[in-house]
C-alpha cells in the first residue's frame, strides 16, 4: 500500500522551541519511548490533544455529544459546576452552530463534518500545549476548513500552543504551516518553508502533489471543466421538497429541525449535478429522499417523469435498478467479510441478474472498467488502500447498469493524488456509459472538475443554481462567494502569484 502524507508543523512561539522532538520521541522534555501508561496518562489531554481523522471511530455512539468533551474538561481540573459552560464554549470554538442544542444530541444525529468538529472540541477542551491534528479538515466544508485551522493558528500565536497537522491537502499546509515536511512511503522527500517548497519543489513527488491540487495549480482560481451544460432530458427532479426532523424533547416542548426547505433540483441524463453545501446544510438528506430512504414532509419526487413520492417498498424495489449510491467512506460501505468479487456481485445477486458464470464475467468486466486487476476479486477490503476500496464501491454501484449514481462525498477521505485518479475514472465512466451523477460535496475544487450544473445549499435552502461555469466563476450570492474564497490554498496561491508578478517586473 502506498501511504501518502503531507505533514506540516508549527513551532512553539512562546518557548522558542519545539514541543515534540521526533528524534527520540520526547514530549515537553519527557521521553515517551517505552514510557509507562502512568506517565503517558499525565501527557494525554493536558499536554497533547489529539484530533483523529475518523469521527465515527473517535466518538462514543452511546454518549451525548456534550459528555464527550466533558471528560477532557474534568481532567483539566475545572470546577464541576463550570464543566457544562466549558463544554459549550469548546463546541462553539470548534465551529458548531447552536452548541447548546448539539450538546444534547448523539453522534448519529450529526453530519460527518459536525462530528469532526466535536473531535476538535474534545482536543481543545483542556487547553493542551500541543495539538496533533490527523487530517482534521478532510470531512469539513471549506468555510470550516478555513475557520478551524485559523482558530488553531490563533492559539499558536496567542497562547504558545504548538500544532502538528498531518494532511494530504497541500492547500491546508500552505495556508497554515510555518514548516512543511513531505513524506512518501515512510520517508521524508522534502522539507522547508511553504513558499520554497511550493514555488521551487525539488522532488518529483512534491511537484505531482502540487499539480493535482486545484487551488495551488491554478493560482487559486477554479477552472470548471464544462463551460456549458448542453441540453439533455431530465432524469430526476425534486420539486419543493421540505423535510422536518424532530429533536430531543426540551423544557419548552418538542422542537423540529428543518433540514430541507422548499428545495427544487433536477439531474439530467448523462450529466452531473453538483450539490454544494456546508456540513449540516441538508445536502445528504436530499439524495436520501430522492432514493426513498427518507420520506419528505412535503414536495414531490419524479424519476424520469414518474411520481415516486409515495411509492412503497414493492414499487421502489424495481426502480432501484435505475439508481445506485457510492458512500463517503468506502471502508464502512463494504462488508469486511466479503471478497471484492462478492461485494461487486452483490447487486447482481440481489436483483437475480444472470447465472454464476455471467456474474463472474461481469465482475471481471467491472474490475477492468475501474482499473483494478482481475486478481483483486479474491481480496478483502482490509487488504486494499482507500482509493482501491472506493474503486470497488464504484464498480459495485455500476454492476446493474444504473442510469443515475448518487455520489456522497466520494473523494473527501482520499489524498489529492488518489482524488485525481477517482475523478478521472468517474469522468471516463460517464463518457463511456452515459451515466448521470448526483454529486454531493463540500469541496468546490472537486465539483469544478466534474459538474455540468451546480446548486448551492445553505441551511436547507437553495441559494444559487446554474451551470457550473456561471456559479464557480461569476457567483451572484454572497454565500457562494464565501465558499469560493475559503478554498484551502487560495490565499497562499494568490500571494505566491503576486510575488512572482513582482519578481517578473
Amino acid at each position: 500500500m502506498n501511504a501518502v502524507s503531507t505533514v506540516s508543523t508549527k513551532a512553539d512561539a512562546v518557548a522558542g522551541r519545539n514541543i515534540v522532538e521526533l528524534t527520540g520521541l520526547s514530549v515537553a522534555g519527557t521521553g515517551v519511548t517505552g514510557a509507562s501508561e502512568r506517565v503517558l496518562r499525565t501527557i494525554r489531554g493536558t499536554v497533547i490533544g489529539l484530533v483523529p481523522q475518523d469521527p465515527m471511530v473517535g466518538l462514543n455512539p452511546t454518549m451525548r455529544i456534550g459528555g464527550q468533551p466533558a471528560e477532557a474538561v474534568r481532567r483539566s481540573g475545572v470546577d464541576k459546576r463550570l464543566v457544562s459552560a466549558e463544554v459549550v464554549e469548546a463546541l462553539d470554538r470548534a465551529g458548531l452552530d447552536n452548541p447548546v442544542l448539539r450538546a444534547r444530541q448523539y453522534p448519529n444525529q450529526l453530519s460527518g463534518g459536525m462530528r469532526q468538529r466535536v473531535l476538535i472540541a474534545i482536543a481543545i477542551a483542556a487547553h493542551p500545549r500541543l495539538i496533533v491534528a490527523d487530517e482534521p479538515t478532510s470531512a469539513l466544508d471549506v468555510t470550516v476548513q478555513r475557520r478551524i485551522p485559523d482558530h488553531l493558528g490563533r492559539l499558536v500565536a496567542e497562547s504558545g500552543t504548538s500544532l502538528l497537522i498531518i494532511t494530504h491537502d497541500l492547500g491546508v499546509a500552505a495556508d497554515q504551516a510555518d514548516r512543511v515536511v513531505v513524506m512518501r512511503r515512510g520517508r521524508v522527500v522534502e522539507r522547508g518553508a511553504p513558499a520554497s517548497i511550493l514555488r521551487t519543489p525539488r522532488d518529483p513527488y512534491t511537484r505531482h502533489l502540487i499539480e493535482v491540487a486545484p487551488a495551488l495549480s491554478s493560482t487559486g482560481g477554479l477552472v470548471p471543466r464544462f463551460p456549458e451544460a448542453p441540453p439533455a432530458p431530465e432524469l430526476l427532479r425534486l420539486e419543493g421538497i421540505t423535510k422536518d426532523f424532530r429533536l430531543p424533547r426540551t423544557r419548552g416542548g418538542e422542537r423540529v429541525f428543518r433540514a430541507l426547505d422548499e428545495v427544487s433540483l433536477s439531474v439530467r441524463a448523462g450529466q452531473t449535478l453538483g450539490l454544494l453545501g456546508e456540513s449540516g446544510s441538508g445536502k445528504t438528506t436530499a439524495p436520501r429522499i430522492a432514493m426513498g430512504l427518507e420520506k419528505p414532509t412535503s414536495g414531490r419526487i419524479h424519476l424520469d417523469g414518474q411520481d415516486i413520492t409515495s411509492a412503497g417498498w414493492s414499487q421502489l424495489r424495481p426502480l432501484r435498478r435505475r439508481f445506485q449510491l457510492v458512500h463517503q467512506n468506502p471502508f464502512s460501505s463494504l462488508d469486511p467479510r466479503f471478497t471484492v468479487g462478492e461485494s461487486i456481485a452483490e447487486p447482481l445477486l440481489s436483483f437475480r441478474v444472470g447465472d454464476r458464470a455471467s456474474r463472474a464475467a461481469r465482475v471481471r468486466e467491472l474490475l477492468d472498467q475501474v482499473a483494478l486487476p482481475a486478481a483483486f476479486r479474491g481480496r478483502r477490503p482490509i487488504e486494499l488502500s482507500g482509493g482501491q476500496r472506493q474503486r470497488v464501491a464504484i464498480a459495485r454501484a455500476l454492476a446493474i447498469e444504473p442510469e443515475l449514481v448518487f455520489l456522497d462525498e466520494p473523494v473527501s477521505a482520499l489524498d489529492v493524488s488518489v482524488q485525481d485518479q477517482i475523478l478521472t475514472l468517474l469522468l471516463r465512466l460517464q463518457q463511456e456509459l452515459g451515466v448521470a451523477y448526483f454529486f454531493i460535496s463540500h469541496d468546490l475544487a472537486v465539483v469544478a472538475q466534474l459538474a455540468h450544473e451546480v446548486a448551492v445549499l445553505r441551511a436547507g435552502r437553495i441559494v444559487e443554481s446554474a451551470p457550473a461555469a456561471d456559479v464557480l466563476t461569476a457567483p451572484t450570492q454572497d454565500h457562494t462567494r464565501e465558499l469560493l474564497g475559503a478554498i484551502p490554498g487560495q490565499r497562499f496561491a494568490a500571494a505566491l502569484a503576486a510575488a512572482q508578478g513582482k519578481d517578473a517586473r
